[in-house]
């Protein structure tokens, strides 16, 4: 009987220390990590119910939702008010556009593509972030003709 108990304990442990090794580990440790998450960035609210967040910190990464550009003007001068507007929100959280690891370019329409590309170009510095650009469907919402993610480390 005696054996029977220390196998179990030693099944027991073994099964504790793999759920760690997977990631899988106790409602503590699962606190520990959400705790990391901040938002940075204004809520875009709905009859005062939060539908995202403009800006969320988790640990040293930073994430920026879309931004569009809403005013009449051509692709050059909304890819130029997009990335400055980029810009300003990775400053104001301890970022910058040479640390943008990752963005996500939105156009209204894929002829834009080489206007978009000749204000986006150098913008991030000597080492150009990755990058995923697509025509949307039906457009970007606002009528702005590109809205522009990010994903950028923090110091």
């Amino acid at each position: 009987m005696e054996n029977k108990t220390s196998r179990r304990a030693s099944f027991k442990k073994m099964g504790m220390g793999l759920a760690a090794l997977f990631g899988v580990g106790t409602v503590g440790a699962m606190d520990k990590k959400v705790s990391r998450k901040e938002v940075v960035g204004p809520i875009v609210t709905d009859q005062d119910i939060p539908l995202f967040s403009g800006g969320v910190k988790h640990g040293n990464t930073l994430y920026i939702a879309g931004k569009g550009a809403h005013f009449d003007g051509d692709i050059k001068s909304h890819t130029d008010h997009v990335l400055k507007e980029l810009e300003k929100e990775l400053v104001r959280n301890g970022s910058s556009m040479e640390q943008v690891l990752k963005v996500n370019v939105y156009l209204a329409d894929l002829a834009d593509y080489k206007g978009m590309n000749e204000v986006f170009r150098g913008r991030f510095g000597k080492n150009p972030p990755v990058r995923t650009t697509v025509a949307t469907y039906g457009g970007v919402p606002g009528d702005s003709l590109v809205e522009m993610d990010c994903i950028a480390a923090v110091d």
